[in-house]
């Protein structure tokens, strides 16, 4: 999962992909009774996504190569059409910079499709997807700067990537109505650059997709807390979610909107309903500490048993989804998106009001307007922070050179600070 979403880098097509569709009479449902979420097959794909020797799967690594290839052998194990050659949507990511030209990181998408048994509906798509992409050893976006250790991005976003594998084992054996479409995209930590390549370059007519199902950070489930964004925007998610978790009993967290610093953005910003499940911010995100022993992989086996309850029930629901426009953040507009203050988050505080900083980069406007470790923003230029996506909100609404006023909590007490923001990169 990306931090703040950044403006999108322009991407050069090298494939171009057609999905076809087979015809014929209804096929019943086969039972899904039989299958339950394996949670040693997620946590063997997640040790090998992770592992030392793809080396946190950076966009245009041989580690990320190795990662999409793994992907594709599972797909095609389990006999879903390849809708490109190898299953690879091959594009060129070019990320923006603040330092130079962008660089040119030749990088795939993967993806398979499972025509829906049902004639009449088969010709709509359900995309459930996760990127598969990570730091790798670059510190651009780490929060462990200093450290010289590979990122190897276990629950970001090894988890997801496993949970829609396991996604796509349960549906190759009961089809659903509707086509899916299994997919995972790289360059998501670049600034959601494959699934904007997906979206832009829809192997399937854009119009033709019902709904998107994001998967990002999903293994580190606590408490049965399971953040769903996106429930509004679909009139019908909200009693779909609820019928979907009456067996898994989950302490399912709803939000609204359909844009945030994950995959489920460049769909939605397509006039697509999406979802995007999530189990939470914790202390190793996009830190070397994010390893597969950390992953509580029948937690996310869980995830994945309403996953597949929810899928299931949009792919065979008769009728269209009534699709909702909630205003998008202001991030999202790209106008601020070098806007800087130099905060290192505590990524460990998701249920504390305000954001947490467990730092400032030296010499930072932060530093400068006397930002500390352990400080708690709770208002940003008059606007009050409840979590990270309400501060980069904030934070992006400015331009540098903007003096703006902060409150935060020091060792209890409310501290008023006034800080200049800087510009990315210089």
């Amino acid at each position: 999962m990306t931090i703040f979403s950044r403006r999108r880098g322009a991407l050069v097509a090298t494939t171009g992909l057609i999905a076809a569709c087979r015809s014929g009479g209804v096929a019943p449902a086969a039972s899904v009774a039989s299958i339950k979420p394996d949670s040693a097959a997620i946590q063997r794909d997640i040790e090998y996504l992770a592992s030392e020797p793809l080396a946190g799967r950076l966009t245009g690594t041989p580690g990320n190569d190795s990662a999409a290839a793994y992907i594709a052998r599972r797909y095609a194990a389990l006999g879903l059409t390849a809708a490109a050659p190898m299953y690879l949507q091959r594009f060129t990511a070019r990320p923006v910079t603040h330092a130079g030209p962008p660089p040119s990181l030749p990088t795939q998408n993967v993806f398979a499709v499972l025509n829906g048994r049902d004639p009449a509906l088969r010709g709509e798509y359900i995309v459930v997807g996760a990127h598969f992409d990570h730091l790798g050893n670059s510190t651009d976006g780490a929060l462990d700067p200093d450290s010289h250790r590979i990122r190897r991005g276990a629950d970001d976003n090894a988890s997801g990537t496993a949970a829609v594998m396991e996604l796509a084992r349960f549906f190759a054996h009961a089809p659903a109505r509707r086509s899916i479409i299994f997919a995972n995209f790289s360059g998501e930590e670049e600034g959601l650059l494959g699934s904007s390549y997906f979206a832009d370059h829809s192997p399937v007519p854009i119009d033709s997709i019902y709904t998107m199902i994001n998967f990002d950070m999903v293994g580190r489930l606590r408490n049965d807390k399971l953040i769903v964004y996106g429930v509004a925007t679909a009139t019908e998610f909200p009693a779909l979610l609820e019928n979907a978790n009456s067996e898994t009993h989950l302490r399912i967290i709803g939000q609204g909107d359909g844009f945030g610093p994950s995959d489920h953005s460049s769909f939605y910003a397509k006039n697509i309903p999406v979802m995007h499940f999530f189990t939470d911010l914790h202390d190793d995100y996009h830190r070397a500490t994010d390893t597969p022993e950390k992953i509580n992989s029948g937690g996310e086996a869980r995830v994945v048993a309403l996953a597949e309850r929810v899928v299931r029930a949009i792919a065979d629901r008769p009728g269209h989804l009534t699709f909702v426009r909630v205003a998008a953040p202001v991030q999202s507009a790209g106008s601020g998106s070098d806007v800087y203050l130099g905060t290192i988050p505590d990524m460990a505080s998701g249920d504390t009001p305000g954001l947490r900083i467990t730092g400032v980069r030296a010499g930072s406007p932060a530093e400068i307007g006397g930002l500390r470790a352990d400080d708690v923003i709770v208002e940003f230029g008059g606007t009050p922070v409840k979590d990270l996506n309400e501060y980069s909100n904030a934070l992006y609404s400015h331009k540098p050179g903007d003096t703006v006023s902060l409150i935060v909590l020091r060792t209890g007490q409310r501290v008023t600070l006034s800080v200049k923001l800087g510009k990315r990169g210089s």
